[in-house]
């Protein structure tokens, strides 16, 4: 790897590096900084130059990052965040602004955040506008990257693995998070179903048959997961991609499911359920705020984090029985 003279590197590359990886393309850079594309794509040589890398490469209709620029990027776009903030602070008035923002979450989480969430922006925030969108995988990071959404809501246990893996290695995370609330997951049948009255034994859940909420379609999930770790497994005939719809099905067959404790209530229907524990040991579910790392100095951006968390434990304490 080319060693990079700090000293007469042109920082102004910086931002057009920073740009274009917000982007992932070249026209939409050049709109944002106020240049022509030739000159961002002139800016992207003398950059590579000084670095010794391409930084990106053509890829359809933008471009794709190298490891190197995706390792670089973080610390780049904090130093400029910082600056920004420090020489041209900018004020965010919630009750003045008109920002629209997209969060993913799953509906056993939209089921605790969204209400809290409203009663804040119809009190606080008239003008803002959120648009929900299903989480359809247990690694959202590729969205955040991408600008697909600004916050992801849910349960990412690798993901945090990974980026705890990256810090302690001493490198700068792309990503961050902050933990919303621990929930706790349950067996759920309906009120008739033979097991309801009866202790709820390994074997007896195993022999069942069962529903599993899975948002990839993938018929596999953390509690076969564990089973697999007892050298146990469980059959698995129905996979739904929504809790809510769970709840229904479990009502009206002899399937039984696993459902977030606190989410129970949510469905209007905990009169016709009953909830048992399960016969073996499952951590905690930690349900975690993600977000890239370019949008933590932002004041709109700190603003959504702070009302997402204000309306997730005023709900998850709510849901709470």
């Amino acid at each position: 790897m080319k060693e990079t003279n700090f000293r007469t590197l042109d920082l102004n590359l910086l931002r057009v590096f920073d740009q274009v990886m917000a982007e992932r393309n070249l026209t939409r850079a050049a709109r944002n900084l106020s240049m022509t594309q030739p000159a961002v794509s002139n800016a992207l040589t003398r950059l590579r130059d000084a670095l010794g890398d391409r930084l990106v490469a053509r890829s359809g209709y933008g471009v794709e990052p190298t490891p190197r620029a995706l390792a670089l990027w973080p610390a780049v776009s904090d130093a400029l965040r910082q600056l920004e903030s420090s020489l041209a602070p900018r004020d965010f008035v919630a009750a003045q602004a008109t920002n629209s923002f997209t969060l993913a979450m799953a509906d056993a989480t939209a089921a605790e955040v969204v209400p809290g969430l409203v009663e804040i922006l119809e009190r606080d925030a008239p003008g803002i506008s959120i648009r929900m969108v299903p989480l359809t995988t247990r690694d959202p990071r590729r969205l955040l990257d991408e600008g697909t959404v600004d916050l992801a809501l849910g349960f990412f246990p690798a993901v945090l693995a990974d980026l705890t893996a990256q810090a302690q290695g001493g490198g700068l995370p792309g990503f961050q998070y902050e933990r919303l609330y621990d929930g706790q997951y349950v067996c759920v049948m309906r009120k008739g179903h033979a097991l309801a009255k009866k202790a709820l034994t390994l074997d007896r859940f195993c022999d069942a048959r069962h529903m599993l909420v899975s948002f990839s379609g993938r018929p596999f999930g953390f509690i076969d997961e564990a089973l697999a770790s007892r050298g146990r497994h469980r059959r698995v005939v129905l996979t739904v991609n929504q809790f809510f719809t769970a709840g229904l099905v479990v009502e009206n067959s002899d399937l039984l499911t696993v459902l977030p404790r606190h989410f129970i209530s949510s469905t209007g229907r905990s009169e016709q359920l009953v909830q048992r524990e399960l016969p073996f040991e499952v951590p905690p579910v930690h349900v975690d705020a993600l977000w890239h790392r370019q949008r933590t100095q932002r004041p709109e951006h700190a603003w959504l984090r702070l009302v997402v968390a204000t309306a997730a434990r005023k709900g998850f304490g709510a849901g709470v029985r």
